[in-house]
């Protein structure tokens, strides 16, 4: 644990124990999310789900790599992740996106991923008011994972007819905003 480091966010006025419990609930749902995209993309089939196939596929190893990213800030704060793994699936901060019923009805399938996009973007939202101008290392994390999930559902409600974004997909980069705390 970096001692000095929680002191000071304590100093600020953060309430540490509280952030380092949305933190393992946020990284609860990235790596759920992860696990659920991986069934979900192997399921894009046909010709309207290969279209989304590869767009899955970035959100879903972007949320692998934000899993990734909040596990030392985690433990830099003095807390640590579950040592079960149901547990850990349990406490997600988001609902589990699951295959819908029929996993050939392409439009359910992008509700699900639209919707577990939108839970994170409220999910980094508020971590991101809590820390804002007092932790600026979680703050500094957050805002990088919330711009990643910001353009993730874009992407999905772009497909769903919800209107044009102005985002467009990375091509070879992944996480060009998380990948400064994954080196």
């Amino acid at each position: 644990m970096a001692k000095v480091a929680r002191e000071m966010v304590q100093r600020s006025g953060v309430n540490v124990d509280e952030l380092v419990d949305l933190l393992v609930k946020n990284a609860a749902a990235e790596l759920t999310t992860y696990y659920y995209y991986t069934i979900l993309r192997v399921n894009l089939i046909g010709l309207e789900g290969e279209g989304i196939k590869e767009i899955a596929e970035t959100a879903r190893i972007e949320d692998r790599n934000h899993f990734e990213a909040l596990v030392p800030r985690i433990y830099e704060l003095g807390g640590k992740l579950p040592e079960n793994m149901k547990d850990f699936h349990d406490c997600s901060a988001c609902p589990p996106a699951s295959l819908p019923k029929d996993p050939t009805d392409i439009r359910a399938m992008l509700k699900v991923l639209v919707e577990a996009e939108r839970c994170a973007v409220r999910g980094y939202t508020h971590i991101c008011n809590l820390t804002a101008g007092k932790d600026h290392r979680t703050y500094d994390l957050s805002l990088s994972i919330l711009n990643e999930e910001i353009e993730h559902e874009s992407w999905f409600s772009e497909f769903l007819g919800e209107g044009p974004s102005g985002h467009y997909l990375r091509r070879g980069e992944t996480s060009p905003f998380v990948s400064k705390f994954l080196k």
